[in-house]
């Protein structure tokens, strides 16, 4: 479940105000700038509330950002305190799996040169025994996939097409999976000025007591691993930016280089073209607009089986061919219905009409 959330001093200060005054000492004084456009964040903040209500979720975060500069127009955070109202948050440090996982996963498979999107797996009736345990597909019930390329099981979301992809450019090596993550800085940054007790993501990976047999195919499609929003947002906008990963800013200052190239540029605009496909064909057409191209990913993980909370997730960036922004939107809800396209993806939908109109 999602923890409470308490406004941090400067978080507020972040978003509510144009500048503040930090006092390192009586002697020196710096002036720091915050990145919030005021206006989207009002805007950012009615769209997200509307869903939220009209849903019944009980919490949800919208992040913009701009793409080159990595500076951050709009930090949402709100949770819902009553039958009714929903209340502003710091919810930004919260981690949790991520069902926007696998265009990453797929990313480090395509990095081995072993794999391709144009390749065929085979998805069967939705339902893949990995060491006893069921690994299915959202249409198992409906017979699956049977034969699809990687790239259309990234557009329909398909468990079984990143696993089974991920698993045979890795083989019997899954470290190899984890070294390559690394080298392509996922789960940065460590920390942000302006968002309070960010921590570094946290992953089981096979150096861990607690590695099981199956820990690879729950790693590779979002389990098994504690990442924020504003991490996965930074990755998915390293893809938008060409492979430059830039850390995340609140207040106005230089770029930060995280990663100059965090994968082959060939890699990063296959994964690109395959990000648009889940919008024109896949899941996310909810989020799709007439003669805006759009590049993104919808997510769906479990939080608590047994009680049914899920969390949505969309995160993408556009326009797709000369990307401007990345924006990701988070929803937090218990019980069905449950989709991460018509409920995240149509609040990231809404985000991208109103910033294309100004």
């Amino acid at each position: 479940m999602m923890r409470a959330c308490n406004f941090s001093t400067n978080l507020l200060l972040a978003i509510m105000c144009t500048s503040f005054i930090s006092c390192s000492s009586k002697q020196d004084v710096k002036r720091q700038i915050s990145t919030i456009d005021r206006t989207l964040q009002i805007k950012a903040t009615s769209i997200l509330e509307n869903k939220l209500s009209k849903i019944n979720a009980s919490s949800g975060q919208i992040i913009i950002m701009e793409v080159q500069s990595g500076q951050i127009k709009a930090l949402v955070g709100l949770e819902r305190k009553d039958s009714r109202n929903y209340q502003s948050c710091s919810n930004f440090a919260t981690q949790s799996p991520t069902g926007l996982m696998h265009p990453i996963s797929l990313l480090a498979a395509l990095e081995t040169g072993k794999v391709s999107l144009s390749d065929k797996v085979d998805v069967g009736n939705g339902i893949y025994l990995v060491n006893g345990e069921k690994l299915i597909d959202h249409n198992w019930q409906r017979g699956g996939y049977g034969k699809i390329t990687v790239e259309q099981g990234l557009a329909c979301g398909s468990n079984i097409a990143t696993y089974k992809t991920t698993e045979k450019a890795f083989g019997d090596n899954p470290q190899a999976y984890f070294d390559i993550l690394a080298k392509m800085s996922y789960g940065k940054p460590d920390s942000v000025a302006g968002i309070d007790n960010l921590k570094p993501a946290s992953f089981v990976t096979p150096k861990d007591r607690n590695w099981s047999n199956t820990s690879f195919a729950w790693f590779c499609i979002g389990y098994k691993q504690l990442i924020s929003p504003i991490q996965t947002l930074t990755f998915y906008n390293a893809i938008a930016n060409n492979g430059k990963m830039v850390k995340p800013q609140l207040y106005k200052d230089s770029t930060v280089i995280i990663n100059p190239q965090i994968a082959s540029k060939e890699t990063i605009q296959n994964i690109h073209h395959g990000l648009e496909r889940v919008i024109t064909e896949g899941l996310g057409k909810p989020a799709s607009i007439e003669k805006i191209s759009i590049a993104g990913k919808t997510g769906i993980i479990s939080l608590n089986d047994k009680e049914e909370i899920f969390r949505l997730e969309f995160c993408g960036y556009f326009p797709a061919r000369n990307p401007q922004y990345t924006a990701i939107v988070i929803i937090n809800k218990k019980g069905l219905p449950a989709s991460s396209g018509l409920m995240a993806g149509d609040a990231f939908k809404q985000v991208v009409e109103y910033l294309m109109k100004k």
